[in-house]
């Protein structure tokens, strides 16, 4: 199974976004992606989160808050 996007918030400009997302064993994650509007490739992870593992959503979104210098005030 994959992981389930619960969140997708995306900063002023729509080239980054972070998703928070639920994996099937029940932990929650968090990742950084990037957008390049011109080349077609889509979205591809830039933070490095994406292995982080937090047992609940409020730690997922509170460690992404202070990692991703946008978000909190995305959010």
């Amino acid at each position: 199974m994959k992981n389930k996007v619960d969140r997708s918030i995306e900063a002023p400009g729509g080239t980054v976004c972070v998703d928070i997302f639920f994996r099937p064993d029940g932990s929650w994650g968090f990742e950084e992606y990037r957008r390049d509007t011109e080349d077609g490739r889509g979205w591809f992870p830039i933070g490095d989160y994406g292995e982080s593992r937090f047992e609940t959503r409020q730690d997922a979104v509170l460690v992404a808050k202070k990692s991703v210098a946008w978000l909190k005030d995305a959010m």
